[in-house]
């Protein structure tokens, strides 16, 4: 079937002019099936992933069908997180652009109440939420839907995943009987069928067929790496790649953490979302990667859910997802509206066997790559430097400078000279293995502890130097270089304390707190692993605190570090590559 163009549909004026000002002329295939069987109000069951435009199909259905002279709830949409229900509601907005008589609010917790209840009382058409403050509102009578018409479960199989059947199904008995009701989901799970069943009429089912689920446009590759060389690996390709709106995804909350500080101590703009952070923090973030003040989002995938960033260059699987349709939604992040992106995935070990499933899965071929080489990524380095030097020239007003460099000419050295050694110094040739002590490690002959007590428990460095000096028979002038965080801590003590100090202070606590002191993993030359290994389960939520400066993570980031134009030679350049002879094997 070929995609319909909108301005075939049977919509309003005002519809057709807010979907041209979104640029959109033709219809996904989810749209084509769906929008025209939506507006017959009959009930549907749609399958589809994130990117394929399922929300504009149900959205704009929803909006067409909405009396705006009628200020009562007609439409609830239900979401899975905040997340998705704050995008489906910015794209519900960007829809109702030109019908002024329409309003919609979301409903979501993590946000306050009365914020929530003042949008109620004004009136609204169309509600979006979760499930929990959904029915939160219609206990306290906040929320009343005796006229809803049309009632939307978006990504149901993950509302069911996540455990909210019985609040789904409260909300569904308190809807009038005779209504359109409206499942979409990414699969057809035997719970899903049994909701469908209960509560829909002869529902009609829209699907994308499974071909289209992996689009071309996505390079798909992946990297035989070691876990311990996950870190370097990344860094080299983002670097190779000279990519600046990126998305991470890691398994586990501990290592959304342990990456985000990896990455920000080498001198990117990183942050992450996981299911510990608080909606504020979520907010925080999200607003920052949108408006690409952060280059690199790291997130587990329930709390990727709804995260739709137009121009996303590329998706990492920094860990293979648990299941096939996962890596679909991953990588269905990037390569929109026709535009190329890039899917990198980190195999290890038996990972290949679970790359070989998704394979099958989504009949595509992902490619085995090369590591970039460190001079492969030392030449696209300086060739981007070259070209900041070039466009610095084309700008001209450098009369300040050349006056400086008339100085050192008049001393009898030559133009290429000085050019050279500015580069040099630029370019930190001479300091390439003077990074941070974050990612070299610890000094020789001393060991580096992780204590998972930081900033925001009010610790100090004279607390940890007393815990140890007070408990083990290491001296407190023996104790050598520590480092803060937020929410945990480094210590560097002589190797030959590190055992007795793992030992009786591996469960302590320290200002009311249970701490432990752990040892830090060794690393591998270039890996930057500054975490170490610590027990499986063990999630830390790492404070949003102070992010608008890296001074305390990142060491040194001299010379020409500019990230936003991503020229630069800072820490990045030395902490990625003290090796400088090619890697062949990771």
């Amino acid at each position: 079937m070929n995609n319909l163009r909108f301005d075939e549909l049977p919509l309003s004026p005002e519809m057709q002019r807010a979907i041209a000002d979104m640029g959109f002329e033709e219809a996904s295939p989810i749209q084509t099936e769906a929008i025209p069987v939506l507006m017959r109000g009959q009930d549907v069951i749609g399958q589809a992933q994130t990117g394929t435009g399922k929300t504009a199909a149900f959205a704009i259905p929803t909006i067409e069908s909405i009396d705006e002279h009628d200020k009562s709830v007609q439409a609830l949409i239900l979401c899975p997180t905040r997340e998705l229900a704050i995008q489906v509601s910015e794209e519900v907005n960007k829809l109702i652009k030109y019908k002024r008589n329409i309003s919609t609010v979301p409903i979501y917790g993590g946000q306050a109440y009365d914020r929530q209840l003042r949008a109620l009382k004004s009136g609204v058409q169309i509600v979006i939420g979760t499930p929990g403050r959904v029915m939160d509102h219609i206990e306290r009578g906040t929320l009343q839907l005796d006229k809803v018409k049309k009632i939307i479960l978006d990504e149901a199989d993950e509302m069911l995943d996540m455990g909210f059947r019985e609040d789904i199904e409260f909300v569904l008995t308190k809807i009038p009987a005779e209504r359109q009701t409206i499942f979409f989901s990414a699969t057809m799970s035997k719970p899903i069928m049994e909701l469908t069943k209960k509560y829909q009429t002869n529902p009609q089912i829209v699907k994308v067929v499974h071909q289209t689920l992996t689009v071309a446009n996505i390079e798909q590759v992946y990297y035989e790496v070691r876990n311990n060389m996950k870190m370097d690996v990344l860094s080299r390709i983002l670097d190779m790649y000279n990519l600046k709106s990126v998305l991470v995804f890691c398994n586990t909350k501990r290592m959304v953490d342990e990456l985000v500080a990896n990455l920000q101590a080498r001198g990117y703009f990183a942050d992450g979302l996981h299911g510990d952070m608080n909606q504020t923090q979520r907010s925080n973030v999200m607003a920052k990667f949108k408006a690409s003040t952060l280059e690199i989002l790291v997130a587990t995938d329930v709390a990727a859910r709804g995260i739709d960033v137009e121009d996303l260059e590329a998706v990492f699987n920094y860990d293979l997802p648990q299941d096939e349709e996962a890596y679909v939604h991953r990588i269905g992040r990037t390569g929109r509206a026709g535009k190329s992106g890039k899917a990198f995935s980190f195999v290890s070990g038996r990972d290949i066997y679970k790359l070989k499933d998704i394979m099958r899965f989504t009949n595509a071929k992902i490619k085995l790559a090369s590591v970039p080489s460190y001079e492969d990524v030392a030449e696209v380095k300086t060739n981007l430097f070259l070209s900041q030097i070039k466009e610095v020239i084309q700008k001209g007003n450098l009369t300040k400078h050349i006056s400086r460099v008339e100085r050192l000419l008049a001393e009898d050295f030559t133009s290429l000279e000085i050019a050279a050694a500015l580069m040099k110094m630029s370019m930190r040739e001479e300091k390439a293995k003077e990074v941070s002590k974050e990612l070299d490690g610890p000094r020789e002959g001393m060991s580096r502890l992780f204590v998972t007590i930081g900033k925001k428990d009010r610790v100090n460095p004279k607390d940890i130097v007393d815990i140890i000096s007070d408990n083990t028979s290491l001296p407190a002038n023996k104790v050598g270089d520590i480092s803060l965080y937020d929410k945990f801590s480094f210590v560097e003590v002589p190797k030959e304390y590190t055992s007795e100090i793992v030992d009786k202070l591996g469960r302590t606590t320290m200002l009311g707190k249970p701490v432990s002191f752990e040892k830090a993993q060794k690393k591998t030359a270039g890996s930057g692993d500054e975490r170490g290994d610590r027990p499986q389960g063990q999630d830390r939520e790492r404070s949003r605190g102070d992010r608008g400066s890296f001074s305390e993570r990142s060491g040194n980031r001299s010379g020409f570090s500019d990230r936003s134009d991503r020229g630069g030679f800072g820490s990045r350049f030395g902490g990625n590559f003290d090796k400088k002879k090619k890697r062949s094997s990771y």
